[in-house]
């Protein structure tokens, strides 16, 4: 006789996500807060995407950079409007936010 399928423990999950943010990050989403020209809405679905570990689609252009960013990555909110992050094991960091010409000279 087979012995019975082993019950799924379904009280362990895995630990979820964290996120932190630079204060260079902190700083720029203050800047564009109080100035109000840019979708601050927008900024926020997406980072909560990324934080959920979702699949950008493609509009936002999610790419991993290179040269003195490298091991970051950038989407493209809107526009000329950037997020750049890093992603660590369990780990989100925000890094900054703002155009091609603020973050990149």
């Amino acid at each position: 006789m087979a012995k019975p399928p082993k019950k799924v423990n379904t009280k362990r999950a895995a630990r979820p996500k964290r996120c932190t943010y630079t204060s260079t990050f902190n700083k720029s989403w203050d800047r564009y807060k109080r100035a109000g020209v840019r979708d601050m809405t927008a900024a926020s679905d997406v980072m909560a995407m990324i934080f959920q570990g979702k699949t950008l689609p493609a509009e936002y252009e999610d790419h991993e950079l290179t040269g003195d960013w490298d091991g970051s990555r950038e989407c493209h909110i809107g526009g000329d409007f950037l997020l750049v992050y890093q992603l660590s094991g369990d780990l989100v960091t925000f890094v900054d936010l703002g155009s091609h010409s603020e973050l990149f000279g």
